[in-house]
């Protein structure tokens, strides 16, 4: 069924526009306040005073309805021509089900698509997880068909979008072409037309934080429409770094990046029976705050529905890789996640796939600050020495439940890999490794049945590198 599904998506998607009507064609998000019912839809154009419409199909014997109209933000960005980024609702939709939508401008059609919306709390559903992907390489167009062919629900990304700094003109090159192409080939896939993309920002995305030198950075907060429910920052303070930006270029990037600035760099969103918490990991993040570790504490604990419980963020608290081994920041926040009850964490920045046994983890108060560049001032991030227990019964196949959390790393999403010398040298690896692939790119894809979930680790041929179960 699903092959059937993937062949009808992809002929739909190929229907021809031109592509000077669009600056990035129509993309699924799941919106500041998500639900099973809705979906949001962006789309980029030039700044003029077209008049844009929507309407949707919610099944074939449907009459086609025009949808509320799209609000839009402007771009006005030094050294970018000026552009608009619209938003249309897609509202009361009927979970699990394939839908159509066209977009017109000016009266005239210009796109059709069909997509899906959310499923409900008790249907199966399947998601893919891979980061470190928007590095405009053959491997990563490549892993991108490898997308389309399972068919996933939704897509999570656990950082660095886009390499190198988050910047516009990087997203049109090395993001949108590959992601929402017009057909899925070995140079993208029709993904993001069709299923929302969820991302968390890594060091790519949101450490270029000087304005006057790279006036297009911080994208992020332009192009994703993800929840606005976490803890709002303050430039200085424990979660967010200052700006560096002269009075206009300020005004500007505020004025088009509006309330997801300061909140939508930590956010949290249910999908199915699964709650999902996503952080921002960048070293600059004080994870010894109080604040941020009792929002973190009270947004687990108050997922009392939900089945499953994921983390997302970039930097991996438990790599064996030599790369990044020091950054071990996030490790502070692993007795939070085991008192609400986390089943998998997600992470990247380390260009290869790690998956460590279930493990409990107890640091030895706050670790060792790391700090480096110009005058020792630049947060590298921190090493946090503990102790932590392992669980060697779980093997994924006959014994599948859990005591302690997996932490997964699935960072081989298209930029160079790491450390392929560690991959037939168990030596090398930590003690709290159970897998270990850094020779070939790969990317997660999770079939989550009620309490039963399967995680597979393909490569760009769709060859499974790993497999396990774990059941509730």
């Amino acid at each position: 069924m699903k092959k059937l599904l993937v062949v009808f998506c992809l002929v739909l998607s190929q229907i021809g526009y031109s592509q000077e009507v669009f600056i990035a064609k129509p993309y699924l998000q799941i919106g500041s306040n998500p639900s099973a019912e809705s979906l949001q839809l962006l789309w980029h154009s030039g700044d003029d005073n077209s008049v844009w419409t929507v309407e949707m199909q919610t099944d074939k014997n449907a009459a086609w309805t025009k949808i509320a109209p799209p609000t839009f933000v402007k771009i006005a960005i030094a050294g970018i021509t000026p552009h608009k980024v619209y938003r249309a609702s897609f509202t009361g939709l009927k979970t699990g089900s394939i839908f159509k939508y066209k977009v017109f401008k000016d009266g005239k059609e210009v796109f059709m698509s069909d997509a899906k919306a959310p499923v409900a709390a008790d249907k199966p559903y399947r998601f893919v997880a891979f980061a470190d992907i928007g590095a405009e390489t053959t491997i990563q167009k490549r892993l991108a068909t490898q997308l389309a062919v399972n068919n996933p629900d939704f897509v999570v990304v656990p950082g660095d979008i886009v390499y190198e700094r988050g910047l516009i003109s990087e997203y049109r090159s090395k993001f949108w072409p590959v992601y929402n192409a017009d057909k899925s080939d070995s140079s993208g896939a029709t993904i993001m037309r069709r299923i929302p993309m969820i991302a968390a920002a890594g060091n790519h995305d949101l450490d270029t934080r000087d304005l006057d030198k790279y006036p297009d950075a911080l994208s992020y907060f332009y192009y994703w429409n993800q929840p606005l429910n976490g803890p709002v920052g303050t430039e200085g303070g424990p979660l967010v770094p200052t700006l560096t930006a002269s009075e206009s270029n300020r005004t500007s990037f505020q004025a088009a990046a509006g309330d997801a600035y300061l909140k939508m760099a930590n956010y949290s969103f249910d999908y199915g029976n699964a709650h999902w918490l996503v952080l921002d990991s960048n070293p600059y993040v004080d994870f010894t705050d109080k604040g941020l570790q009792e929002w973190v504490a009270n947004d687990l604990a108050n997922a009392k529905n939900a089945t499953w419980k994921f983390v997302m963020y970039h930097h991996p608290g438990f790599n064996s890789a030599r790369e990044h081994y020091e950054q071990q920041h996030t490790r502070l926040l692993s007795p939070i996640f085991e008192a609400g009850n986390v089943d998998v964490v997600f992470n990247g920045h380390v260009h290869n796939y790690q998956r460590s046994f279930p493990l409990k983890f107890v640091p030895d108060r706050k670790g060792v600050l790391l700090v480096g560049g110009m005058g020792n001032k630049t947060v590298r991030g921190r090493v946090v020495n503990g102790s932590w227990k392992l669980d060697k019964n779980f093997d994924g196949k006959t014994k599948t439940k859990t005591n302690g959390i997996i932490y997964l790393i699935t960072g081989a999403g298209g930029q160079t890999l790491y450390n392929p010398e560690q991959n037939n040298d168990p030596d090398s690896w930590q003690k709290f490794t159970d897998k270990f692939v850094s020779n070939v790119h790969s990317l997660t894809v999770a079939d989550v049945d009620g309490k039963t979930m399967i995680i597979k680790q393909l490569d760009v041929d769709g060859k499974i590198l790993d497999s396990f179960k774990i059941t509730k």
